[in-house]
């Protein structure tokens, strides 16, 4: 861990601190590789629930397996009557290569106005942005307007199976009184023409990891053999691969395309929704993906020695289809690849949709407003998940509201599971504010 002083700890001084807890939390490598194996995100958690204590709360921490920490706390509101509000976050990331990178990625490099690692935006920002907010809000004596529940979940990089997932189902208790949440990948500024608008997130499409497996005859890498595994499987995941899914359009994607029609002054019966979505810049590597099914191959394994036809191959495909279309497409996959190819489920959970309306949707809107007067606040279909998929379960809404107000240039989407990924230090400062004032008043 770098230390103050250093080259990449930056004018400790100088630093908001929000910026602070992020690149502490960045510090901790909190890889998460999958299929039950990560670096852990025992300490981060530790780390975290000594800032809640700090704040005079009593977090609690729960392992769902060792080294697997979530951590989670209740603060009191002014009106314990009215429902209370999930504020979540996740502890774990991605892996990253640091021969990829140009700064450590576990280093928490400050440089350029911007704080550089592995979690920047997805999502210890979001976490640190969290932790401040309720310092600001309890550091002066006050309360939030309801009860808050505050959770920094384990596993979410591998669908919550070991964090909120398994929170929800041994420990629905914490989450009494909750029906609504807020988490990552929402409430971002993009540009639409020349006008900063931010995306609230108000859905997130099916998740379904699946592992394709071929079968065939294992012999000497010198034979002439027709039925090889390896042949077969990559006929299988290159048409996955290319399928070019059909747009189908949801209410929510119906509804934000609209605006942005309307804010370009744009003829929606005239202009396609590739089109619109790539009006918005850089967001689009978020819109595109939410406006259809996507099959991503992501992984391939087979053979043991260059002289040998291995019997077995298998390949991981991410999928992400639009709100109770799973089923549909599981079928359609299997007529792609064809009946040699076994489809093995390895993860899968729901999508979510819910209305741009409510009590929530309305303070989240006034709030950005108050923030950046004039800036339209639209909904969008989120083409990842995250721990909302668990904690509908308990009857919770989950939107994401991770409010951040960027520079035009910056690649936003790319940021996520990218290489340099980073975020302004100014845009933590905007989303301390922003999530403080929503905790305070909704």
């Amino acid at each position: 861990m770098a230390q103050p002083g250093d080259s990449s700890a930056g004018n400790l001084s100088e630093l908001d601190a929000t910026a602070v807890i992020a690149r502490d939390l960045i510090r901790f490598d909190t890889s998460n590789y999958g299929e039950g194996r990560a670096n852990g995100e025992t300490e981060a958690a530790e780390y975290m629930a000594g800032h809640l204590r700090a704040l005079g709360l009593k977090p609690e921490l729960f392992e769902a397996d060792p080294g697997r920490t979530s951590v989670v706390a209740r603060v009191r509101g002014r009106n314990s009557d009215k429902p209370a509000l999930v504020v979540h976050g996740h502890l774990d990331v991605v892996p990253a290569d640091p021969a990829n990178w140009s700064v450590d990625p576990f280093g928490g490099v400050i440089k350029d106005g911007l704080l550089w690692g592995r979690g920047a935006v997805d999502m210890k920002n979001m976490d640190a942005m969290i932790v401040t907010a309720l310092q600001d809000i309890l550091g002066a004596g006050n309360q939030p307007e309801r009860d808050l529940v505050v959770a920094f979940f384990a596993d979410e990089e591998a669908g919550g199976v070991q964090g909120s997932h398994h929170l929800v189902q041994n420990h629905p208790e914490l989450f009494s009184g909750a029906t609504e949440a807020i988490s990552e990948v929402g409430g971002y500024s993009i540009s639409i023409g020349d006008k900063r608008s931010y995306l609230l997130q108000t859905g997130e499409k099916a998740l379904l990891w699946i592992k394709l497996v071929a079968r065939g005859r294992a012999a000497h890498g010198s034979r002439l053999i027709h039925d090889n595994a390896i042949t077969k499987l990559a006929e299988a995941v290159a048409k996955l691969g290319r399928r070019e899914w059909p747009i189908k359009l949801t209410d929510t994607t119906t509804l934000l395309l609209a605006e942005i029609a309307r804010i370009l002054d744009a003829d929606p019966q005239r202009v396609g929704p590739d089109e619109l979505a790539l009006a918005t810049g850089s967001a689009s590597g978020f819109l595109l993906a939410s406006l259809r099914t996507t099959t991503n191959p992501t992984l391939l394994s087979a053979g043991y020695k260059h002289n040998v036809i291995p019997d077995l191959a298998e390949a991981l495909i991410d999928i992400r289809t639009l709100p109770g279309e799973e089923e549909a497409v599981l079928a359609e996959v299997q007529e792609i690849v064809g009946p040699d190819i076994e489809i093995v489920i390895m993860h899968r959970d729901i999508g979510l949709e819910t209305p741009f309306s409510g009590g929530l949707v309305d303070a989240v809107t006034d709030t950005l407003h108050r923030h950046d007067p004039g800036a339209p606040v639209l909904p969008y279909l989120l083409s990842g998940g995250t721990d909302n998929k668990a904690l509908s379960l308990l009857g919770i809404t989950g939107y994401g509201f991770a409010p951040l107000k960027l520079p035009a240039e910056l690649d936003f989407p790319a940021m996520f599971h990218g290489v340099d990924e980073r975020v302004p230090l100014d845009a933590l400062v905007f989303g301390r504010r922003v999530l403080g004032d929503l905790l305070l008043n909704y």
